[in-house]
């Protein structure tokens, strides 16, 4: 804002910049994390395709997701910052935590494992 505000000795400063710069301030730090996540969930499907195709039994990883499914259970008490290091999203399920998980929803991996099951 200083740079597209004006001189710092003429107090002028244009609003629309100071308006477009507290909105920046506060949608980049969403933006980012909204991007990591989605990172995060990409690089949950390559892990799901690299130890089918090292195992060679991509029915196998469907069905030890599939039991994940059936027996997980959300936390009671949820940190997000260690939210990563689990195998199955341990977060509430709903709009928001979808948007800002760091892993994908169960079915989704599971699916793409029985769709491309061939492949591997």
């Amino acid at each position: 804002m200083l740079f597209f505000g004006g001189d710092n000795r003429n107090s002028n400063s244009n609003p629309i910049v100071l308006v477009v710069g507290i909105v920046v301030i506060i949608l980049a730090p969403i933006a980012a994390v909204i991007v990591q996540t989605a990172i995060s969930r990409q690089r949950e499907y390559l892990a799901d395709a690299s130890g089918a195709l090292t195992t060679r039994d991509s029915d196998g990883m469907a069905s030890a997701l599939q039991k994940l499914l059936a027996y997980g259970k959300p936390m009671q008490k949820q940190s997000s910052s260690t939210a990563q290091l689990f195998i199955s999203n341990p977060l509430k399920s709903g709009f928001f935590s979808k948007l800002f998980s760091s892993h994908p929803p169960l079915e989704d991996r599971i699916k793409r494992l029985r769709d491309n099951a061939s492949k591997f």
